[in-house]
């Protein structure tokens, strides 16, 4: 059996694009874009005098808060360029949370899957991993720039 389709089979409802696809695009988003390479990155949070940045490779990125810093850190590490972020502030650190997870759980069971390989094969193996999450959140997509707000108002004349 493919390690891939494995770590799918095994994650279920708590793959990552599963959770973006469930969690996320249903919800009122808007999308953002970060300039990073299509491959897996290196992404920290930095603590700077300014504010929280994210920091992949030489270029950081301005978070206004830890949430959507740790959120859009999950993305940048896999390097997805567009993706959709929660409108609603208040969602942001319970999807950051599960999208940490899924993601350290997929790194594990990889581990675990190759355990007995090459370190070249182990190597293979995690940028398939993150080639394969990669194309299936640009298949979900990132939706629209700005959210739509549906709500008529009434407006009072004199």
């Amino acid at each position: 059996m493919d390690i891939i389709a494995e770590i799918r089979s095994s994650l279920a409802d708590e793959w990552l694009p599963a959770i973006y696809e469930s969690k996320v695009r249903p919800q009122r988003t808007r999308s953002v874009h970060i300039d990073v390479a299509e491959r897996a990155n290196l992404a920290e949070i930095q603590y700077t005098l300014l504010g929280i940045e994210l920091k992949v490779g030489k270029r950081r990125f301005a978070c206004p808060d830890l949430a959507t810093g740790r959120y859009m850190r999950v993305f940048a590490r896999i390097g997805v360029c567009d993706f959709a972020i929660p409108y609603d502030i208040t969602k942001i650190s319970v999807v950051a949370d599960e999208l940490e997870t899924s993601w350290q759980r997929s790194c594990v069971l990889i581990a675990e899957l190759t355990r007995k390989d090459t370190e070249q094969v182990k190597t293979r193996a995690g940028n398939k991993l993150v080639k394969t999450i990669r194309a299936e959140i640009a298949t979900i997509g990132a939706g629209d720039a700005m959210p739509e707000f549906n709500r008529l108002t009434k407006q009072r004349c004199g």
